[in-house]
């Protein structure tokens, strides 16, 4: 049996333990299984190979989901973009056009998209669906060909380059964010390098980085040229700090703008900079573009509601504001 059914690390899904209390928003798995076969994972081999779920189930799911309050989906899967090709039925698009159409759920998001499968046709509806948010997670894991080869990734950097600038030209204000895997087997100094040039010039809204790390029965486990522990760690690090650059800066850009945010419920944090006020409770949402939002309300019935959020100040990972509008809703 396989210990670590949790080898699909380096193609990150949220936790959804984090909002299954507030039941604001939810996870929905669309498919299981993987055909893709990236040598660091086990996937395939663990959970078989790739079967999509019938689309009017999925529907029926989310129609329960609405009814109970849920506002947010987000739709999973080892590689939503291929939802439905191996049976030939509804395909990915076709299936965000059907969730679209449920009254009662304000947005759509999913995990995970592979590079080599994102169509034209998704790009399209990612714009053309009100509903759908404006975000993509585009897992790449390296900037070098020469490691993305070794990976079994089935796609060039000038590929990926080329796919996130049609969605950046199709989708205009579109959060891309990535997962990149450092010190993979043999990756040479050049290589990493490349990892961070690529950082730099897509200039990612975020990214979830891993260092390397053998799973058991994956073919890179019998790769030769291990890197030694502390220098996959110093590559990580490196990665995570480049990136920080880059989150601050966007979240900056939003800086006296006014974005809608799907309000999620009470912020866990206390308030940040700000006094504490009688009356009034620290609430906490995202933009479409998945951006941290807090903000003061006097009232905690905002929850699951879309509201106007006029953004004030810019941090690390989380972006602060004042509410200009609460009616908004219900598109």
């Amino acid at each position: 049996a396989d210990t670590d059914s949790s080898s699909s690390i380096y193609e990150s899904v949220p936790d959804s333990a984090a909002l299954e209390k507030e039941k604001v928003s939810r996870f929905v798995t669309i498919m299981q299984g993987c055909e893709n076969f990236c040598t660091y994972c086990v996937v395939p081999y663990v959970r078989g190979r790739e079967r999509s779920r019938d689309a009017a189930a999925i529907v029926r799911e989310i129609e329960i989901l609405a009814d109970q309050g849920v506002a947010e989906v987000t739709l999973l899967g080892q590689n939503v973009n291929s939802y439905g090709q191996k049976e030939g039925t509804t395909s990915f698009p076709g299936l965000l056009e059907m969730i679209s159409a449920i009254s009662g759920i304000k947005r759509i998001r999913f995990a995970t998209s592979h590079p080599k499968d994102l169509s034209d046709e998704l790009i399209h509806a990612v714009n053309d669906l009100e509903k759908v948010c404006p975000h993509v997670h585009l897992p790449v894991q390296s900037g070098s060909d020469r490691i993305l080869k070794k990976m079994n990734r089935g796609y060039t950097t000038r590929r990926y380059i080329e796919r996130v600038s049609e969605l950046r030209r199709i989708c205009g204000e579109i959060a891309i964010s990535s997962d990149f895997i450092a010190g993979f087997p043999s990756e040479t100094m050049d290589d990493f390098q490349k990892s961070l040039d690529l950082v730099r010039e897509i200039e990612f809204d975020s990214i979830f980085a891993f260092s390397y790390s053998d799973r058991p029965n994956a073919p890179a486990s019998k790769f030769s040229g291990h890197i030694d522990e502390q220098e996959k760690l110093d590559r990580l690090n490196a990665l995570l700090k480049l990136q920080e650059y880059y989150t601050e800066k966007s979240n900056a850009r939003l800086c006296g703008m006014t974005r809608q945010v799907l309000v999620e419920g009470k912020s866990s944090k206390t308030s940040l900079s700000e006094k504490g006020e009688p009356g009034r409770v620290q609430m906490t949402g995202r933009t479409g573009t998945n951006k941290i939002v807090h903000f003061y309300s006097e009232d905690t019935a905002v929850q699951g509601r879309i509201v106007e959020v006029g953004i004030e100040k810019a941090f690390p990972h989380s972006l602060w504001g004042s509410v200009k509008e609460f009616a908004y809703d219900e598109k």
